[in-house]
């Protein structure tokens, strides 16, 4: 049995700072192999703040940085490849699909993926996490579990 994720669907919590994002974020990997984690907020919410702290987790040592141009990145761990997706730039899903999207989510430890609201109906299980800024407060972030 695996062990229970960080968020019960529908829950929140305040993360203060770039360490507790990536400590949040290494919680998750209590994911089970295979899974999908989507990530939604606006820029600068911590979206990849939160990969760091997964990625490293699993053990990759080098450094995590946002697809937004590459739209895929792949990051070798001794756990398994973890797969990155930042989908902002894509119009259609039909295109992360032409860049095997499905086999390398299948292949992977575990995919994150950004901005991915058009993957939704095909991941139903994947959790989504919401990041957003608390106003006046530039350094907290709250991240609320959807499903």
């Amino acid at each position: 049995m695996s062990a229970a994720l960080p968020l019960a669907p529908q829950e929140s919590r305040l993360l203060s700072g770039l360490a507790e994002q990536q400590a949040f974020g290494a919680a998750w990997v209590a994911l089970p192999a295979g899974s999908v984690l989507f990530l939604e907020g606006e820029l600068g919410a911590g979206k990849t703040s939160l990969t760091q702290g997964l990625v490293a987790a699993l053990g990759f040592e080098d450094t995590v940085t946002s697809p937004t141009y590459a739209l895929m990145h792949l990051y070798p761990t001794p756990a398994g490849r973890v797969l990155h997706v930042d989908a902002y730039r894509v119009r259609d899903a039909g295109e992360l699909y032409e860049m095997d999207l499905e086999e390398l989510a299948e292949e992977s430890r575990v995919s994150i993926i950004e901005w991915g609201e058009k993957l939704y109906a095909d991941y139903p299980n994947a959790p989504i996490l919401a990041l957003e800024h608390v106003p006046a407060q530039p350094e907290l972030r709250r991240v609320t579990r959807k499903r």
